[in-house]
Formats: structure tokens, C-alpha cells, sequence
């Protein structure tokens, strides 16, 4: 099992930490439960970086890009 810091400083540290997992997934490196479990715990310790009034912040959408987002608010229920 691979370790990440699930408490990031700013957004583009939070943004990269999503990359981070969702291209580990698509890699098959971790399987789709250990994906969820992860971007669960990352949007929830990092929401403020993350989030603002239930969408996603500027800085988040264009490091991540549509499709990672789209993962990540079906994860996330937005």
C-alpha cells in the first residue's frame, strides 16, 4: 500500500493528491474501493482547499481537469 499525506497545505497541493489517486487507479496500481476510500478521506480533511459554496474552487478545476472532477463529485455526491 502506497502512503499519502491526506492534509495538504494549499489547493494546488489538494489538486495534485486527487491526480495523484485517480491516476493511480487508472494505472490499476490501487483498486476502485482503496480510490473512494482515499478521495473520501482527502475531500474531507482538505474541503475548505476544495470546495466553495458546493463546487469546486478555480484553482481545483484546472489542475484536476473535467474528467477527474467528474469522479471525484460522484465520489464526493455534489
Amino acid at each position: 500500500m502506497i502512503s499519502i499525506n491526506t492534509f495538504c497545505k494549499n489547493q494546488k497541493e489538494a489538486s495534485a493528491l486527487i491526480n495523484t489517486v485517480i491516476d493511480q487507479y487508472w494505472e490499476k496500481t490501487i483498486n476502485e474501493e482503496e480510490m473512494i476510500t482515499r478521495i473520501k478521506t482527502i475531500a474531507l480533511n482538505n474541503e475548505s482547499l476544495i470546495l466553495k459554496n458546493r463546487s469546486f474552487t478555480m484553482t481545483v478545476k484546472q489542475v484536476c481537469g473535467k474528467r477527474r472532477l467528474e469522479i471525484v463529485s460522484k465520489i464526493i455526491n455534489l
